[in-house]
């Protein structure tokens, strides 16, 4: 059984080989960690690595404007980001709307030419899609990070958003609806270049409690979600969304949406609260801690939880991936601790 049948049996529960694995490596790693020492885990760890070659040669990975520490950087939208950490994500230091005033004049990009991030090489894509269907691959299509909600948060700001939200100001369904069609744009040409596995990143939680209300999600952000799933769903894909922090009272209504496979982070969730609520109803593509347990507990600790989050939360019949991301900071023998578990336990069920 290959890693595209695999994946499609767990996200539909039909009895995959193993579960699903993954550890993706952040760019700021190559440089804080020994560039041998992290070739010689991912040589070790054939499941998480397949045909990974070690190289004498300096690995520079190629890094995302976005992402680059002291590079100020506007997307497609005409929002500017700047980031601390070469690697790391950053945040809006200039919103586009922050003025309701400029609204009328505001022009959006176009899903023909750009992702929401930078330009989009349709073509490419669709090329690239075909070559890897023919060669057995999972082929995806996703919007960008923070594709809706956190995109009207960076056109207006977080607090600007809310009290928009909260005074219900008449121009905001204007601009929910511009997101809207440029979203679904990109999302029939992925359809149209024929991918299986649809991804809809974009983080509703906070360390407690999810980032708008339930009652505000429902009214501006859920809607949206509706129509943009749609025409995927349509098409057979597989519905994919992550969201980092606590998402359970939005759960339900992502479930809703038609959301088949959610990506959501462990110890802020609870795997007893997600046991008790997700399992069985769509496939959890766990997040494995990196806030404690990951970051400062022992490697007999790291084992215990990946193999506590397995035993509950996973089951013969599919329904459960595990993923990791990788940042400066996490001893080495933890994450040796972290990749031998997560291949351990990745067979729990054969």
């Amino acid at each position: 059984m290959n890693n595209r049948e695999n994946m499609l049996r767990a996200a539909r529960f039909e009895q995959p080989e193993r579960i699903p694995i993954s550890v993706g490596i952040s760019e700021g790693c190559w440089d804080h960690y020994s560039q041998d020492a992290l070739q010689e885990l991912m040589a070790a760890h054939r499941l998480l690595f397949p045909g990974f070659k070690p190289t004498k040669d300096k690995i520079t990975p190629d890094c995302v404007p976005w992402r680059r520490a002291g590079q100020p950087y506007t997307d497609s939208w005409g929002c500017v980001w700047e980031t601390a950490e070469t690697g790391v994500t950053g945040a809006v230091v200039k919103h586009a709307l922050a003025d309701w005033d400029a609204f009328s004049a505001y022009r959006p990009p176009s899903p023909e030419q750009h992702n929401g991030w930078c330009p989009i090489d349709w073509p490419s894509i669709r090329e690239g899609t075909s070559k890897w269907r023919k060669k057995g691959g999972l082929t995806c299509g996703s919007l960008r990070h923070g594709h809706t909600f956190l995109t009207l948060t960076y056109l207006r700001g977080y607090e600007n958003l809310m009290f928009d939200m909260c005074d219900d100001h008449p121009q905001l369904p204007a601009l929910i609806a511009m997101v809207e069609q440029f979203n679904r744009g990109l999302v029939e040409r992925f359809v149209a270049a024929g991918v299986e596995w649809m991804s809809y990143p974009e983080d509703l939680g906070m360390q407690q409690g999810p980032m708008l209300s339930p009652d505000q999600f429902r009214r501006y952000i859920k809607p949206t979600y509706e129509r943009l799933v749609a025409p995927a769903r349509q098409a057979g894909c597989v519905i994919h969304m992550h969201s980092d922090g606590d998402i359970r009272e939005l759960a339900g209504d992502l479930i809703d949406v038609g959301v088949a496979v959610i990506n959501l982070q462990d110890l802020v969730n609870g795997i007893a609260w997600m046991e008790a609520n997700l399992k069985g109803r769509l496939c959890i593509d766990l997040d494995i801690d990196r806030q404690s347990v990951t970051r400062f507990g022992t490697p007999a600790q790291i084992d215990a939880h990946i193999r506590n989050a397995v035993e509950r939360l996973g089951s013969r019949a599919g329904g459960l991936m595990l993923n990791s991301g990788l940042y400066p900071g996490v001893p080495l023998e933890n994450i040796r601790a972290l990749m031998d578990a997560m291949e351990k336990y990745s067979q729990h069920f054969s």
